[in-house]
């Protein structure tokens, strides 16, 4: 009998991988479903080797990005407003299907609406494309469809989704211009130093003078750079290689967040720019009925700084032991002590929910203050260091002219 290889999703959201003997890939698929696990990614073991098995509707990636996320937010709101017309969601999902974005979306709802006609909860169907909807999304729809609202917290959902790109999108904006100044100076410089100041410097060493020290300078450097501007390409490489495995472990990872916390005036934007996701989402899951234990445990995935995670299971594991929310994040130190407070206002006058909201209300305008800051401090920054390396290369350059012009 094969052997497969499975990953799954079980009741509790969390990823599980195991192996499980059958006859095909159906037949696993169906044991599986039994033990309440919904397959991902399936690889039948056998004499030729691991065969991975195609699953049909999932697409295999884990990641959802940008564009998917307001594909997603655009198509949650159209099921929330058919639901609200009293349309059944089989009927939903299939109109969804007719006016999907584009044919990946159309294949990951063909599969929901499947399973779900099948007998699925659909929070447990959203599930099998990770690369669309996240726990987050699978947690809210649970909440509705056992609530019986599920066309309000799809409509909640919707807008939470929207939110988050917005935010996304201010400090992106933000950054737009610097990048592409830095780009465009670079290039600027490597044209200079490659090809016009080699040709300048020629002629100013054919006449046989004593260059001036920054002169020197400039041709030890433009030459290094014409002869091994391989090696230094590859050396930039390895650079960006290894800084990236650096922050995929977790020693590195928390390091790094750490210092982008301790940055001056980014890391205050980073900082607001996470206490409004971790407030409009962990309130939103409230609104929505997810239990608060699962709730917080969720809110710490979406945050993507590893101290605040961190920080926030530790609120996770003490609530869990009794305690209140406030407290283990006052006693952090990760968190702003006004979101300590308000939150510890919430709790004691039985309005978390409302709170959070005022919460993310504040910080969300907190955020489109400190992007204006950042982006106001960093253009002129930018711009001196440019005119500083540039006058620095015409200053080398006319400098041996002006002793020729003396001599």
């Amino acid at each position: 009998m094969p052997i497969f290889e499975y990953k799954a999703v079980g009741p509790d959201n969390k990823t599980k991988k195991g192996m499980i003997d059958a006859d095909t890939p159906r037949d696993a698929r169906l044991k599986l479903k039994k033990e309440r696990l919904y397959v991902t990614d399936l690889n039948e073991r056998g004499k030729e080797g691991v065969r991975r098995v195609r699953i049909r509707g999932v697409t295999g990636v884990t990641t959802v990005n940008k564009q998917r996320m307001e594909q997603i937010a655009a198509v949650t709101r159209q099921m929330a407003s058919l639901l609200q017309a009293g349309i059944p969601l089989a009927e939903a999902l299939r109109m969804v299907i007719e006016q999907a974005p584009d044919k990946r979306i159309e294949s990951a709802f063909r599969d929901i609406r499947e399973k779900v006609t099948q007998g699925m909860p659909f929070g447990d169907a959203v599930l099998q494309h990770p690369a669309y909807f996240t726990p987050l999304y699978s947690n809210m729809v649970k909440a509705g469809e056992s609530s019986g609202a599920l066309e309000q917290v799809l409509g909640r959902l919707a807008g939470f989704l929207q939110a988050q790109t917005r935010l996304k999108n201010k400090v992106g904006a933000a950054l737009v211009y610097p990048t592409v100044m830095i780009c465009v100076g670079v290039v600027v410089v490597a044209v200079l130093m490659t090809f016009v100041v080699p040709n300048v410097t020629k002629l100013i060493q054919k006449r046989g003078q004593d260059l001036p020290l920054p002169t020197e300078i400039l041709i030890v450097t433009s030459n290094f750079l014409v002869n091994y501007w391989l090696l230094v390409l590859l050396g930039l490489l390895l650079l960006v290689v290894a800084f990236q495995m650096f922050i995929n472990s977790d020693k590195g990872r928390l390091v790094w967040d750490r210092f982008k916390l301790s940055v001056p005036v980014f890391g205050d934007l980073m900082r607001k720019q996470s206490m409004a996701r971790f407030a409009v989402t962990l309130s939103t899951l409230l609104r929505s009925g997810v239990p608060a234990l699962q709730a917080i445990e969720v809110t710490r995935n979406v945050l993507d700084n590893k101290i605040l995670q961190n920080a926030l299971q530790d609120v996770h594991d003490k609530v869990l032991e009794g305690a209140d929310i406030s407290t283990p994040m006052k006693s952090s130190g990760a968190f702003p002590p006004t979101v300590s407070y308000m939150v510890g206002v919430g709790e004691q006058a039985g309005n978390l929910e409302e709170m959070l909201e005022r919460i993310a209300a504040t910080y969300d305008e907190e955020v489109d203050l400190s992007t204006q800051k950042l982006t106001s401090l960093i253009e002129p920054l930018i711009i001196v260091m440019l005119a500083v390396v540039v006058a620095g290369i015409v200053i080398a350059i006319v400098m041996p002219l002006m002793q020729l012009q003396r001599t």
